[in-house]
């Protein structure tokens, strides 16, 4: 008897379960995640993320930033993410659904990028950064993002601060504006209430929401 149809069979079924174990259903439970409404703030969170840090959310991911950088803060129990000054709290489900494509990356070979958006809150470091990160420092100058244009009557109030030849400037493109947006979003400062959740101990009757 030709057991081989069987054997496939099960392999399929066996693969088909742990699929939809460990992807499906976890897709179906952070689908069903929603921004949180603040009513003392009249507002929700994460809020939405403008057009133009959506499409340097592309140019992050098209340039491979997630190589050298993570975004995701780890646990004070788990990494030293906190106490290195990378975020506030660790992160969170919530603190990603509004990204198209989640940039979690898995070496720090530069510093997780998460709340770089709270920790450089002036975009004319970002743009020094990636245009020069200076000496001793383990990041490729990204110069290609740049354009180096004659000065024309006065100079350009995008023009960086950088020695080039007389009567030239250095002014940011589009990608380099659209990724120092989306950089600038980057800010998971917000306290949910899932962060101060603390379960009851075994035995104890989970606190009553408000209005029951």
């Amino acid at each position: 008897m030709n057991r081989g149809p069987y054997i496939f069979l099960g392999a399929f079924v066996v693969l088909a379960l742990s699929w939809a174990g460990s992807v499906l259903a976890n897709q179906l439970g952070f689908g069903a995640v929603t921004p949180h409404y603040d009513a003392l703030e009249s507002a929700s969170f994460p809020g939405p993320m403008p057009g133009i840090a959506k499409r340097g959310e592309m140019v992050y991911k098209d340039l491979g930033c997630a190589v050298c950088h993570t975004q995701q803060v780890r646990r004070a129990d788990v990494a030293s993410d906190i106490a290195r000054g990378w975020g506030e709290r660790a992160s969170i489900g919530r603190d990603f659904i509004q990204n198209k494509s989640v940039q979690f990356g898995s070496n720090h070979i530069g510093p997780d990028l998460r709340n770089v958006g709270a920790r450089m809150t002036d975009p004319n470091k970002l743009y020094r950064l990636l245009y020069d990160p200076g000496q001793g420092v383990r990041k490729p100058a990204y110069r290609f993002l740049f354009e180096e244009q004659k000065i024309v009557g006065q100079a350009s109030p995008a023009a960086l601060d950088v020695a080039v030849k007389p009567g030239y400037e250095v002014v940011p493109t589009e990608r380099a504006r659209s990724l120092v947006a989306y950089l600038s979003s980057l800010n998971d400062t917000y306290s949910y209430p899932e962060v101060n959740f603390v379960p009851p101990a075994e035995g104890e009757a989970p606190p009553e929401e408000e209005g029951n």
